[in-house]
């Protein structure tokens, strides 16, 4: 075999490295959950408006009743805040993903961020030292920026270091990395281990830990061989790093192909978010990778997680928190699967298996859903659709949409059209999660809550209907419009979407808009 195919110690290290950004950003997703009882009671008590009483109350209690028992509003709105800001620190610095990873470069970028997430769990962590509310909701705004800029970074990092014949398996990392901070978060967040009164601050300012060692690592692994060449024109550093993240092999056909990239985007100017939006030369690979993260989002995962506690207890589970746990569990077990299978079966095969499957356990779902109060063994069938949808997600539909985009652009418009997708993802799932929260997630703004509420009750157990009619249409639209991008170099990829174009019409048009941006940048 090539040794410039091999996995290298190196590259090992590199991969590891970058991974743990997106860990950090698995365990911030899940860590706030588990322990959201103890925190709402810490807040009440700064705030003075909570009671030692349980929250437990009769049907008829006054209102005066339910306010000392803890729901009072201003700690619904700290709480809701505390959830919410995460989501919205990541739309926010999801815009900054290009600027960061060119600045300095990639490894540069993710060490500067990391003093982000440092900042973040210590504000978590020493919460107890002044007011808990205020200290956490600076802590999770920072966090999510933090997690905004590394969702970018790191499958950049990955996309642009690992062989062509590893490409897929190595950016399917950043997903296993997810999933398994997520877990990770579920576990140490039991009562009985962090998430209880003494130890809930600890279990949050963890949520920097994963970036102290990056930090330690990070400095030892190889910059980007194509940011140094295609982007700095540094073609013997390039060298040095091909060299350091494959071991000694010819580099000739891997610098051939950054030489033509290079010669490509020297004819292009270095695309802007906005340029990229309103040029027509990427419109259709802009398209595609929207689209993929929408159907991360719009799948209803979120609401999985919603609907899985009620189901577990529905189907007399003990402790449908560890059935929950199992979900993880599952979680991380197929995505484990993904990284084998997605250089072998390809992105477009794996994305339509796990879209088609998802919308068939949604269907499932539902009429488990509607029929498990006259027939008690249909509670097993809900159940076991919820495994199998997350084992669909997981091998596809998850991980994917993650890495593609870096694969469907040239090096000029690949960091603007990563923080497009990664804005997109961010703001979905914003949306999703308000709408379909996981597990008990309050809202500040009343009206909104009660028309949610009111749409969630009038659904029912047929919301998953409408995840199943959106999941068709995705899985119809990658069928008929996303390309295959296994073992292709990236121009392959731009030719196949030309593909059906008349060429003789498109070409001209296209070089005519290449030069105009190119004006405008010069300008």
């Amino acid at each position: 075999m090539d040794s410039g195919k091999q996995l290298t110690g190196t590259l090992a290290v590199a991969v590891f490295a970058a991974a743990l950004g997106s860990l950090q950003y698995g365990y911030s997703l899940g860590v706030i959950n588990a322990p959201q009882k103890v925190i709402e009671k810490h807040y009440g008590l700064a705030l003075g408006v909570w009671s030692e009483r349980t929250a437990v109350l009769p049907e008829n209690s006054t209102e005066e009743e339910t306010l000392e028992a803890g729901h009072h509003p201003d700690v619904i709105m700290y709480w809701s805040l505390s959830v919410a800001i995460f989501s919205v620190g990541g739309m926010l610095s999801s815009f900054l993903v290009g600027f960061v990873g060119d600045l300095r470069g990639r490894v540069k970028g993710m060490l500067m961020v990391n003093v982000l997430a440092i900042a973040a769990g210590l504000l978590m962590g020493l919460c107890k030292m002044w007011k808990p509310h205020i200290m956490v909701i600076a802590g999770r705004a920072v966090m999510g920026f933090y997690c905004g800029l590394t969702s970018g970074l790191v499958p950049m990092y990955i996309g642009e270091i690992a062989p062509k014949a590893y490409r897929g398996a190595l950016g399917t990392l950043h997903q296993l990395a997810i999933v398994i901070g997520i877990l990770i978060s579920q576990v140490i967040g039991l009562d009985f281990v962090l998430g209880n009164d003494d130890m809930w601050p600890v279990l949050l300012g963890l949520s920097g830990a994963p970036a102290v060692l990056q930090t330690l690592l990070l400095p030892l692994c190889p910059e980007s061989p194509r940011y140094l060449y295609i982007v700095l024109g540094k073609e013997q550093e390039a060298k040095k790093s091909l060299y350091r993240l494959k071991g000694a092999y010819d580099a000739t056909c891997d610098l051939e192909e950054m030489r033509r990239e290079k010669e490509e985007a020297d004819k292009e100017p270095r695309i802007s978010i906005l340029s990229l939006i309103r040029s027509s030369v990427y419109r259709q690979q802009l398209f595609v990778a929207l689209m993929m993260h929408l159907s991360q989002q719009l799948s209803g995962i979120n609401a999985i997680f919603y609907y899985s506690t009620s189901i577990f207890a529905g189907a007399g589970v003990a402790q449908p928190v560890y059935a929950t746990i199992g979900v993880g569990v599952i979680n991380t077990v197929f995505t484990m699967v993904s990284v084998a299978l997605v250089d072998k079966a390809g992105r477009r095969t794996l994305t339509l298996a796990g879209l088609g499957g998802m919308c068939c356990c949604a269907v499932a779902m539902t009429v488990g859903l509607r029929f498990q109060n006259d027939y008690t063994w249909m509670s097993y069938v809900s159940m076991s659709a919820i495994f199998l949808f997350v084992s669909f997600f997981e091998i596809g539909p998850g991980p994917i949409p993650w890495f593609i985009v870096a694969e469907l652009f040239s090096q000029g418009p690949r960091p603007a059209a990563i923080a497009l997708a990664g804005c997109c993802n961010w703001t979905s799932n914003f949306i999703i999660g308000m709408t379909f929260p996981y597990i008990q997630v309050d809202f500040c703004l009343f009206i909104f809550l009660n028309f949610l509420f009111y749409f969630q009750d009038w659904l029912g157990c047929y919301v998953f209907i409408l995840f199943a009619v959106l999941l068709l249409g995705f899985t119809v639209f990658t069928y008929l419009r996303v390309p295959e991008t296994k073992g292709k170099t990236f121009k392959e990829i731009a030719a196949a979407f030309q593909k059906g174009r008349k060429q003789l019409a498109q070409i001209p048009k296209d070089n005519t808009e290449l030069q105009q941006l190119k004006t405008s940048t010069d300008a």
